[in-house]
């Protein structure tokens, strides 16, 4: 049985990861970390930094926030911990902790854990690959009012998709203002709406001369990111040290 280390356990999404791995035969959640030890009555203990927990996991799942990662790199890096990062909002400092730390241990790292993005990833790629030189290129991400990064990490990582398959060609305008003026050819624009309780919704829009193709992935719960970190966790324990996405577990 898979031993699992939850990290930012009593927030949104690691209340939801909690629930969907005590369906798991195959896992068990041994221990949480998060500020807020009292949110909820966990079936296992709760500590605030991942340096008081003295027990073996085989893997440590991280739903929590960027200011984290140093501590939680470290530590996966010093008791050689495999690691499975789904935190989004990164910024450079945050992208080498997670660097260095793949030098000692096997790091899987994913802005959207949801095995639908995984496929749509793909998609996106070949229609980039057709259309991408002669369609203006859009991307718009939907979510919830509490979600602090704009744009999502789902929509950078998909605009990072369309510009490599477009040998880096494109750079990336966040929304329009009236200041932005006629839309350039090299653009990609990403816009971040946020309202309500929307869970996700990316949507990709390829817009030619006379016809428009979208391409559109919607989450209609938390649950179906859970249960792609749960993949993850199975399969970087059975890796070498080094940095995994989602490309390696799609051709797994």
């Amino acid at each position: 049985m898979l031993k699992i280390v939850i990290n930012g356990c009593n927030g949104k999404m690691g209340h939801v990861l909690t629930e969907t791995a005590e369906k798991d035969p195959g896992v068990a959640v041994i221990a949480g970390i998060d500020k807020n030890i009292e949110r909820f009555r966990n079936k296992f203990p709760v500590y605030e930094n991942i340096n008081e927990f003295e027990g073996n996991a085989d893997v440590i799942l991280d739903f929590s926030r960027p200011e984290a990662l140093k501590s939680l790199t470290e530590y996966a890096a010093n008791t050689k911990t495999p690691l499975v990062i789904a935190t989004t909002g990164l910024k450079e400092e945050h992208k080498q902790y997670i660097q260095e730390a793949a030098r000692h241990v096997p790091v899987f790292l994913s802005a959207n854990m949801s095995l639908g993005v995984m496929v749509l990833k793909e998609i996106v790629k070949k229609a980039a690959s057709v259309l991408g030189d002669d369609f203006d290129i859009e991307i718009v991400d939907f979510h919830h009012n509490q979600k602090v990064d704009a744009p999502s990490g789902t929509a950078l990582m998909l605009a990072d998709t369309i510009n490599c398959q477009l040998k880096g060609g494109k750079r990336f305008v966040y929304g329009r203002s009236p200041e932005s003026g006629k839309r350039e050819k090299e653009e990609i624009t990403i816009h971040a709406l946020r309202g309500g309780t929307a869970c996700g919704e990316h949507r990709i829009i390829f817009a030619g001369h006379d016809e428009i193709v979208e391409i559109k992935h919607t989450a209609l719960s938390k649950s179906i990111f859970a249960i792609g970190a749960l993949k993850a966790a199975k399969f970087i324990v059975q890796q070498e040290k080094g940095l995994y996405t989602m490309d390696d577990l799609a051709n797994h």
